[in-house]
């Protein structure tokens, strides 16, 4: 086989266990990922910590990926560092599980999984069923990739070339450790390294003191990979990372030096090169829990002091439900968005709770407030938008992709809110305050009274958000209506005050009108939550049909009470 060409087969095979590999991983979240969860959330105990860590790590076959769950808990203060590192342990072990099985001689099981696979996902539309299709599917490909990987590998034994790179790594373990650590890196999967140094050591194309200095960079690489993921999160996910890290390291760094003996002493026990490899990364990470579990607690400090707290920053617009390891779950994604867009339609009421008090008190340093919140509700808008683009790249059912609709267009409608509160009403609030204009105290009750309307309705458009209930959905579809007589109530009472020479009510005109008709678009905006839930309900078309009779109705008579008598 040509050069350019093995290496062509050697990279294709590489690509095809890692996407194996992560095809095992989402198809394990997205049909357990809930359950697996709920398990490493409720454990309170090291000897359960590390059955769990084990465990589950068995199932995703990932420890990055367990990392980056545990670093979820721990940022929301749900476990414990020490609990969450003694999981890591169990973790670390529970990756040798899939390379004990791939060392076995189970190659040829993968066209059963493969075609086992791809006729269960095409006959159901069941979720679970298809998730569960994937993991089948993915144990096939990665079966595929190491009998390629071990195909491509034979070449190399008889390559000059090949032999004389060897011969200086041979010579020098570190170097090979820390190339593997890189590549683990890059490539996010211990497992998928240790399974491609079995392979490239099953076929006698390295020298068995190289191969295991390549596994203890696998598992150091291994380690470093969540860091990535985990750069802009709280110090308190973070430890549970760098934690790990540094127990890897601190066990892999001295065994480093002793690759030598240690291939000595693995080889007298089982002969065969590939089994070696497995057999060392177990012996290492096995090796590792039992010297490390009584020095959990130390690490633990350790890594809080180089990890410290940080102050409790005054950014408004940080997310805080945003978990970015559920993305591969829609479910759980799409039920973290909405816990964002709850938490941003909080701060929108506080902006139009505050705009009240601004144009009451006449206060220029609440206004600014007022206008720098809404910097904070942008952020957040983008923040979720973002959350949702990814959450979507998974498969989504029917009703998933509904209502990632709903949070996408709520979220914007909250947005376009507070964008109103920020432009139009402080900058009506600044022109009253700059003029030094003050409402009659009727105009004042009116616009008190069409305020408190749209808080209530605010609310309620939050419960139907997040509830999705139809009778709460027709009541605030009703509001609607209810506010626009509201509205014309109010323009008919200011032009009474008008007719009466009122002074205040005839310098305030134009901004009394304004704040009303800016409410009123407010109210607009936060209604809308109604409309797909009452379409799905079958309801919408005809509401639609009395909006815009009603619609009518009201133009027709506000054109007539403003003509002159």
């Amino acid at each position: 086989m040509p050069g350019t060409e093995l290496m062509f087969a050697i990279l294709g095979s590489v690509a095809l266990l890692l996407w194996g590999v992560r095809m095992v991983r989402t198809g394990m979240t997205r049909a357990f990922g809930s359950l697996l969860r709920q398990v490493l959330a409720r454990v309170r105990s090291k000897p359960l910590a590390f059955a769990a860590g084990l465990g589950v790590t068995g199932l995703l076959q990932s420890s990055t990926a367990t990392a980056l769950l545990l670093a979820s808990f721990a940022g929301r203060g749900l476990i414990a560092l020490p609990l969450a590192l003694v999981m890591m342990l169990g973790a670390n072990v529970g990756t040798t599980l899939a390379a004990q099985i791939f060392s076995l001689p189970v190659i040829g099981l993968w066209t059963l999984l493969v075609g086992f696979g791809v006729l269960a996902f095409m006959a159901t539309d069941s979720d679970r069923a298809r998730a569960t299709a994937r993991i089948a599917i993915g144990f096939g490909l990665m079966l595929l990739s190491l009998y390629h990987l071990r195909l491509g590998a034979e070449p190399l034994r008889g390559s000059p070339a090949f032999a004389s790179t060897l011969k200086g790594l041979g010579g020098d373990p570190v170097f090979g450790f820390v190339l593997a650590t890189g590549a683990t890196w890059l490539m996010h999967s211990s497992l998928t390294m240790v399974l491609l140094v079995m392979a490239l050591a099953g076929a006698q194309a390295i020298p068995p003191a190289l191969a295991l200095a390549l596994v203890l960079g696998a598992n150091v690489g291994g380690a470093i990979a969540p860091l990535t993921g985990l750069a802009a999160t709280p110090p308190a996910g973070r430890r549970v990372a760098i934690g790990n890290l540094l127990m890897r390291a601190a066990v892999a760094l001295p065994l480093l030096f002793l690759v030598e003996p240690c291939a000595r002493l693995l080889g007298a026990i089982e002969s065969d090169p590939a089994r070696l490899v497995v057999n060392f990364h177990t012996a290492f990470n096995l090796f590792g829990a039992a010297v490390l579990l009584p020095l959990v607690d130390l690490f633990a400090k350790l890594t809080r002091w180089l990890v410290p707290d940080r102050p409790e920053a005054a950014e408004r617009g940080v997310a805080r439900h945003l978990d970015p390891h559920v993305l591969d779950t829609p479910a759980e994604a799409l039920a973290c968005a909405m816990r964002e867009t709850l938490a941003m339609g909080d701060r929108v009421a506080d902006m139009l709770r505050q705009a009240l008090v601004v144009f009451e008190k006449s206060d220029p340093k609440l206004m600014k407030d007022v206008e720098k919140a809404d910097d904070a509700v942008d952020a957040l808008h983008e923040a979720i938008k973002l959350y949702l683009v990814k959450a979507s790249k998974a498969e989504m059912s029917e009703e998933e992709s509904r209502r990632y609709v709903e949070i996408l267009t709520f979220t914007t409608n909250l947005e376009h809110v507070g964008d109103i509160v920020d432009k139009n009403l402080m900058e009506l609030a600044a022109k009253k305050i700059r003029n030094r204009l003050a409402f009659s105290p009727e105009g004042l009750d009116d616009i008190r009274r069409i305020h408190g309307r749209v808080m209530d309705n605010m609310r309620l458009a939050f419960n139907v958000f997040a509830t999705r209930d139809v009778a709460l959905a027709r009541r605030l579809l009703a509001e609607k209506a209810a506010m626009r007589s509201a509205e014309l109530a109010a323009a008919d009472n200011h032009f009474a005050r008008l007719r009466q020479g009122r002074p205040e009510s005839i310098e305030t005109s134009s901004i009394h009108l304004d704040v009303i008709r800016d409410l009123k678009r407010i109210n607009a905006h936060l209604t809308s939550v109604a409309y797909p839930i009452l379409e799905a309900a079958g309801e919408l078309r005809e509401s639609r049909l009395r909006e815009r009779a009603a619609e009518a109705d009201d133009t027709s008579a506000a054109s007539a009470k403003l003509l002159p008598p």
